[in-house]
Parts: structure tokens; sequence; C-alpha cells
């Protein structure tokens, strides 16, 4: 993990992180997350008083600035208008996160929490989650990152945010791969997704079973498979010059989503292995299995 110094020196720039999403979606883990990384962490800070905290001088350190609906003068609008003049800044390497969630995971956690969503004090806690996801659709469609913690749990999501912006100013396209399964849904930020449920499925082999796509004999098992090598081949080659034009793009960071039916033999060795071919390609490559722990 990188100091706050560190980060901001690749581009002499000071980073800010500027996280706002829906209520409820985690934005509170993740200013918490980004203070642990050496962030000044600042939450609900009126729109109006944005341009002193980043003035010259003001922090040594990189910093995270919550911004929602509960925030005074906030609108989509105004937000975004105040994003565009940071951006225009030379001293300043502005990011928006965009945190999401999944509206039945919004309303349960609102119902064990037994907490009022803010633009619903007197009414059903659907309409809140209505209301504001309307509110915010301009924010979400011009963020740097959307982030989707309907799946994750707290250190994922710590983990997730260490990928994403520990490596503020470095050079390249962050790919992230995610192995899935389509039981559970296809994961809500993917990019790009490749179904692997025509390979040999090692849940049918009760030695296979127990075990996982990162054992070697379940990886053995999957490579075996005839049309394996024929599949990974045109995989890479679809993906090798597909990345640098995102990159050209501007995409701030590419997800690729591996699916099976169980999301433990199949997507976990394919994920793993185009991880690891993405890596000798000098790529700046994460795995991560979604579905890897559950039953």
């Amino acid at each position: 993990m990188t100091s706050g110094n560190e980060q901001a020196a690749p581009t002499g720039k000071l980073p800010l992180v500027l996280v706002t999403g829906v209520s409820g979606a985690g934005k509170s883990s993740a200013l918490k997350a980004l203070e642990d990384m050496g962030f000044e962490a600042v939450d609900n800070l009126p729109l109006s008083l944005m341009g002193r905290l980043v003035a010259p001088g003001a922090f040594p350190h990189p910093i995270a600035a919550g911004v929602d609906i509960r925030t005074r003068e906030f609108g989509a609008e105004a937000f975004l208008e105040q994003v565009a003049e940071l951006r225009a800044r030379a001293d300043v390497d502005v990011k928006v996160l965009f945190m999401d969630c999944d509206d039945q995971v919004l309303t349960r956690r609102y119902a064990e929490t037994r907490r009022r969503h803010p633009l619903a004090i007197d009414r059903p806690v659907a309409d809140g989650i209505r209301q504001e996801r309307t509110l915010l659709a301009p924010v979400r469609e011009q963020a740097d990152v959307v982030m989707d913690t309907s799946d994750m749990s707290l250190g994922a999501q710590k983990a997730a945010m260490e990928d994403h912006f520990a490596v503020q100013g470095d050079p390249g396209l962050p790919v992230f791969v995610v192995s899935f399964s389509y039981k559970n849904g296809v994961p809500r930020d993917a990019d790009l997704v490749f179904d692997v449920r025509f390979l040999k499925n090692p849940h049918y082999d009760l030695d296979l079973r127990p075990l996982t796509g990162l054992d070697e004999k379940v990886g053995l098992h999957v490579a075996g498979d005839p049309g394996f090598d024929e599949f990974f081949s045109h995989l890479t080659a679809l993906l090798g010059p597909l990345l640098p034009r995102y990159a050209a793009e501007g995409k701030s960071y590419l997800t690729i989503a591996i699916g099976c039916t169980g999301g433990r033999h199949r997507s976990v060795y394919v994920a793993e292995r185009l991880g690891a071919w993405l890596d000798s390609q000098g790529e700046k490559a994460r795995v991560r299995h979604r579905d890897l722990d559950k039953r």
C-alpha cells in the first residue's frame, strides 16, 4: 500500500476522490477505506466549499470527499459543474466514485438497520430509492468508477478500493477479472462477460467437487477439455487489441467477468489463467472470485 505522498508523486497533481452514490450502498465504508490508504477524508462537504478544500497547500495528502443528497446545495447539475471546474485545474487529479447497489439489497439493508431513507422519511423506502436513482442518474453516467456493493463483503470492498485508487497516476488501464456463478446473477459492473459453462464440469467428478478452480487437480481437469486451448487462444486474441483501444478512449478501468454454473471451478480457473496472461502482457490485472465461498 502506498502512502499519500507516494500517490501524489507520479503526476505532481493532488489526488481527489469524490465519493457519491445511492444511500446505503457503502459510501461511509468507501471513505473509511480511502482514509486507511492515506487520504484525508471529509464527509458531507457543501459544494461551495469544494474549491477551498483543494486550495494549494490546504492538505499535504490526497483527499477523499463524500458528497451526496444529504449535502447542502447538492444537485446533479451543480455537482457535475463543480467536477468540470476541478477537472480543468492543472493541479488536481479528480476521480468520481459512484457507490451503487441492487434495489432489493438496499431495501433489506434499510430493514435490517431500521433506518429511514433520506428522501422517504414518511414514505416507503422503495420510493426514496427510486427518486434518488432518478436524481443521481446523470452523476452515475459520468462517474470514473462505479462500484456495485450488492455482493461485496466489507473486506472485498476495501480490496476493490485499493485496486482502484492505490494506482492513481500510474500508466496503463487497470483490468479487473471476476469469476461468478450464473445462479447468483451477472456482475452489474461487468464490461465484458464470457460464459465458460461449455467446458468440462469438475462438479460431476466426486473427487474434484469439494475443490475449487484454485486447486491444481481442478485446473488440470478444466484445461484438459479438448476445446480449452482453442477457446483460451481466441479469448486472448480478442482481448489483446481491445485493451489499448479502451485505454485510448480514456476508460478508467475494465471489468471482465467469467461465469460458470456454480462459480467455484471453471470460472475460477479461467479467471486465474486470464489474470496471469494479462500480467504477462504488462497489464495491471486484479482477479477476484465473487462466489467462491458461496454454496
